[in-house]
């Protein structure tokens, strides 16, 4: 039936299943002990660690009793590192703890982890020396002091030592339930001050499960996993995913292109996830064309909406049917999904309609009335895969879940009558950069700490490979000039490099709202009309 006004309701199948992480790997591993779950898919062949589901589950429980030695349910401890075989085994084991696990980009800088420590009041962090140049323990040492509730600093390079403790313990592990919080996932909003979303077993386990039967996973696939683990995307719908269809997940370390080329060939994947940058590098790649992708049945797509162009060639090249998938951390994270059997033109410009068992409507913003069809409305959902809170901030809480469960996601939509959304923007200031979420608000406020810049504002950029890329238009402090190189260089200090604006402007004045505040759509159109030129 035609719809009216823009709510609609997912299918009630496949239905939620009140399961934690921990069981669901309890029972395929029953079911399926000698079938290879796990592969470390680094370069060289000769180091690519395997484990089966038994043997996964049986590391998982001794990471559950080492973790129990050190910690206790419900504390918080924080994973900080790349996609290595420990964080997936660390992912299991503190489910079985019932620790909840929180997930930190291994790009962060001192400042930037300190804050997530801080925050989560976490009291242990497994950590690599470094990542890609990042001295990340060197960084946990030094904010150290100004975390006092840090009690365990574990090197995840000293593993084994790790693990003999667990062996060498016979923890009878505690009691968790599917609602019990699991892992806290930061991101932002329009503050620019990270929040912690604190997600559950049922949201992300059934989540994972059912952006998987849409996608029309068979049991025994092989998922090649390059999306990061810290995201949802990784550790939620890759990781357990996987679990859910029984199938290998081969980790991809760091995206390489040709590296995911040959181990697509090599493990006969049949799933890929990943966001358009990802997927135009595979098919760009030269070895595109010399390497066998017959095996692969679904590629998925997240970060973005990609063109209808796009869409043709990745299905025409890989030969598999293209999905969108639309969310947010917060709700575990999928909301709305096309489906493999959509037109080109709905999986180019729609957001599909709602997952099983999820709601989905669009309110005007100002009355909080659910809008007519076709009309442009604030993205809202609800259901079994909302977040719990963002933690220890009621207030943050309160204007992101109303009252009635409902989580706004500050993304303006318009829905068919189908049920279908089109994402027309965002009311947060959120910048998608190749499927990673930046927060103008943390860059501003680093830039008008240096004593050159009178005021700022970051928008971004519509960019056809990144999606958006970060721009910075500065206006001088009085009697300075701004050095783009310098004031780089000041941001690399203190942020990530994925935060680092890629286009930098000089102003004289930014285009104003009559309360004082400066338009950054109208910033946007002037740069697309050739306004201003690159300092």
């Amino acid at each position: 039936m035609a719809l009216i006004e823009s709510y609609s309701a997912g299918p009630s199948e496949p239905a939620v299943r009140d399961i934690t992480i921990g069981q669901s790997l309890v029972e395929v591993a029953e079911k399926f002990p000698d079938r290879t779950a796990l592969i470390a898919g680094v370069l060289d062949p000769t180091m690519r660690r395997q484990w089966t589901y038994g043997e996964l589950l049986s590391d998982a429980m001794t990471v559950a009793n080492a973790v129990l030695q050190r910690f206790h349910p419900g504390d918080r401890v924080v994973v900080w590192a790349p996609n290595i075989p420990e964080w997936v085994l660390l992912e299991y084991g503190c489910a079985l703890a019932g620790v909840v696990l929180v997930t930190a980009n291994p790009a962060l800088q001192a400042e930037e982890i300190a804050y997530l420590l801080k925050q989560s009041r976490a009291v242990g962090i497994f950590a690599l020396p470094e990542c890609r140049g990042n001295r990340m323990l060197h960084h946990v040492e030094e904010v150290r002091e100004e975390c006092p509730e840090l009690r365990e600093i574990i090197r995840l390079d000293q593993w084994s030592e790790f693990m003999a403790t667990g062996a060498a313990a016979s923890t009878v592990l505690p009691p968790v339930s599917s609602g019990d919080a699991c892992m806290i996932q930061y991101t932002s909003g329009t503050t620019g001050f990270p929040k912690g979303a604190l997600l559950h077993h049922r949201g992300l386990v059934n989540n994972a499960a059912h952006v998987a039967d849409r996608n029309r996973m068979q049991e025994g696939g092989v998922y090649v996993g390059f999306m990061p683990l810290f995201h949802t995307g990784g550790c939620g719908i890759a990781a357990l995913g996987s679990l859910a269809t029984a199938s290998t997940y081969v980790l991809v370390e760091v995206f390489d292109p040709e590296l995911v080329l040959e181990l697509l060939e090599t493990y006969r994947g049949s799933a890929i996830l990943g966001v358009p940058t990802m997927l135009i590098a595979l098919i760009e790649h030269p070895d595109f064309v010399r390497r066998d992708l017959s095996s692969v049945e679904t590629v998925c797509c997240g970060g973005s909406t990609v063109p209808a162009a796009l869409v043709q060639r990745l299905e025409e090249q890989i030969g598999a049917p293209f999905t969108i998938v639309f969310g947010q951390t917060e709700c575990s994270p999928v909301a709305s999904m096309t489906r493999p059997d959509d037109t080109r033109e709905d999986k180019a410009n729609t957001l599909g309609g709602p997952m099983p068992n999820v709601e989905v409507k669009l309110i005007d913003p100002e009355s909080g009335m659910t809008v007519p069809v076709n009309t442009l409305g604030e993205y809202c959902t609800r259901g079994y895969h909302v977040m719990h809170a963002y933690f220890e901030m009621p207030e943050a809480t309160a204007k992101t879940v109303d009252e009635d469960g409902w989580l706004h996601t500050g993304d303006l939509c318009s829905m068919d009558e189908r049920g279908y959304c089109r994402i027309e923007g965002r009311l947060k200031d959120m910048i998608i950069r190749g499927g990673e979420n930046i927060y103008p608000r943390e860059i501003e406020e680093l830039l008008f700490k240096h004593p050159s810049v009178g005021d700022v504002a970051v928008v971004g950029l519509p960019s056809q490979r990144m999606g958006e890329e970060v721009g910075a238009f500065l206006r001088a402090a009085p009697g300075q000039v701004i050095d783009k190189d310098l004031l780089f260089s000041y941001l690399r200090e203190h942020l990530s490099p994925q935060k680092t604006p890629r286009y930098w402007f000089g102003v004289e004045e930014y285009p104003m709202t009559g309360s004082g505040k400066i338009q950054k759509f109208a910033l946007r159109k002037q740069w697309e009309e050739g306004v201003f030129s690159e300092l």
